[in-house]
């Protein structure tokens, strides 16, 4: 008897699709295979863009009053499932079960934003702009739209775009990571309980394959993603040649600022919690610790000391930390420790040595600590997207505010500091797009808007908030004049405002 296989969601039913192409989906935490998750070729693209397509016409004349019903029904349903969703993120992702609780409880949050539609999508009006002439202004949505998210937040990404689609009136069709495939159909089934006709909401899931056929289908009216530099780079070239519009968020390298009269506790319990969560598989994660002056020795000596406190395995048994999402990302963010270590970073924390609490041999990497790390080694400059700190030493602010602003990522950014006048000069200086005080993720609430700076982010748009509200409306004018006696003759003159 064959694996269980993961199809698609099309016409408001699952299926298996046309083609016998299928990926291995592992328990990262014993890794086994636990299912497969069908891949889609382009008939199968086409079939769930012709139901989104199909689906247009009647969600957007619907009633602004019953499309808020259903997101009022979907937020119940979806609050009332969040263990469920959160079971099944941690059984193919790896995450701890309280950190994929918190993954569905930020996605929620933009539902609720979501739920106020209505009033975001007020238009404006001005009587008798001319002589009995009537303007008034309103926001539409584009048609089928189509979500690519990634793996290492299967339901709380989804959930930055979706619900403001769909509110909108908007149709989506969504492509989740093949990594972790189910919790998009759960939500699936989620948002069929609440009413939403069939072929608004569409999963399809795929590899490369399914992105291409979407960036490229001349239904797909805009394109929403969210993973690395280089594919979102590729995603916004290939998808706006295509005439779409593009919202494509990129990769990160978020430094943690630390002055000298920094509360060292509070810090290290931040850099800890910004680090280690999700096994470092955050794009908003602090991967780079930047200690000015004074304060490094007794910083270093607070996380590493809280570092080999943590209890990495499965995330199932109550852990601190659970595995890697494959053991080829994990080998890959080994041979980081290792190049940082050839190059003359000190491994304070060796989290290769890890002895997980897990059954099987999964993908573990316990938390790594290196110090003395400079801005030319390879664990500096690259996204590494694993549970790997690294401590940049420098003498002044300066110095520290030309380190972050000289890195070709911008998406997130932290300052921890007493001096009220130092942290709000970092704020106006630094050249980021979401900057935290004291706060290590500054992962902004739902009604203001998610996105980076530079080769954090491709496209003008960021994602949720009213910037979501405007990338899945465009606007319209609509300028009237009722005939009457006055108005009444030929006039090839230019329209004036009289």
């Amino acid at each position: 008897m064959g694996a269980e296989i993961v199809g698609h969601w099309i016409g408001g039913a699952e299926t298996a699709g046309e083609t016998d192409r299928a990926a291995d989906v592992f328990d990262p935490a014993t890794g086994k295979v636990a299912r497969q998750v069908a891949l889609a070729g382009a008939a199968d693209v086409d079939r769930a863009v012709a139901a989104a397509t199909g689906a247009f016409p009647g969600w957007r004349d619907t009633p602004i009053s019953r499309r808020t019903r259903v997101l009022f029904a979907f937020r119940q349903l979806l609050d009332e499932a969040k263990d469920e969703l959160a079971e099944a993120i941690t059984a193919e992702h790896g995450k701890v079960v309280s950190d994929a609780q918190g993954e569905v409880a930020r996605g929620l949050e933009v539902v609720e934003f979501a739920c106020g539609i209505g009033h975001l999508l007020k238009g404006g009006h001005t009587e008798n702009a001319s002589t009995g002439v009537d303007v008034h202004a309103t926001r539409q949505p584009l048609g089928p739209v189509a979500v690519i998210s990634p793996f290492n937040f299967p339901v709380m990404v989804p959930l930055w775009f979706v619900p403001i689609a769909i509110a909108a009136g908007n149709t989506v069709v969504l492509k989740p990571s093949e990594k972790d495939p189910s919790a998009a159909l759960l939500l699936a089934r989620l948002w069929q309980r609440a009413g939403l006709p069939d072929g608004v909401f569409t999963v399809l899931n795929g590899d490369k394959e399914a992105v291409d056929g979407l960036l490229d289908h001349p239904d797909i009216k805009a394109v929403s993603f969210v993973g690395s530099t280089p594919v979102a780079r590729y995603v916004h070239q290939r998808a706006s040649a295509a005439g779409k519009r593009v919202q494509a968020l990129g990769g990160a390298k978020n430094h943690m600022v630390v002055l000298p009269d920094a509360d060292v506790d509070l810090t290290a319990d931040a850099a800890i919690n910004a680090g280690f969560g999700s096994a470092g598989e955050r794009c908003m994660a602090i991967s780079v610790v930047v200690a000015v002056g004074s304060v490094a020795d007794p910083l270093v000596a607070a996380i590493a000391e809280r570092a080999r406190g943590l209890r990495t395995g499965d995330g199932r048994r109550g852990c601190d930390m659970g595995p890697l999402i494959t053991g080829a990302h994990r080998d890959k963010v080994t041979g980081y420790v290792a190049s940082g270590e050839q190059a003359g970073a000190t491994v304070v924390v060796d989290g290769r040595d890890v002895e997980p609490d897990a059954d099987g041999s999964g993908f573990f990497l316990g938390p790594t600590l290196l110090d003395h790390v400079t801005p030319a080694m390879s664990v500096y400059t690259d996204e590494i997207f694993g549970p790997v700190l690294s401590v940049v030493r420098v003498e002044t602010y300066a110095e520290a505010v030309a380190l972050v602003n000289g890195n070709p990522y911008g998406n997130g950014t932290a300052i921890f500091t007493n001096d009220g006048g130092a942290a709000r000069r970092f704020a106006n200086e630094i050249e980021v797009g979401m900057v935290g005080v004291n706060v290590p993720i500054p992962v902004p609430v739902a009604y203001y808007s998610f996105g980076g700076w530079k080769d954090s982010l491709f496209g003008d748009t960021h994602a949720h908030g009213t910037d979501g509200v405007h990338f899945f409306t465009r606007g319209k004018v609509v300028t009237s004049r009722w005939p009457d006696d006055g108005h009444r003759g030929v006039d090839l003159g230019f329209p004036r405002n009289d």
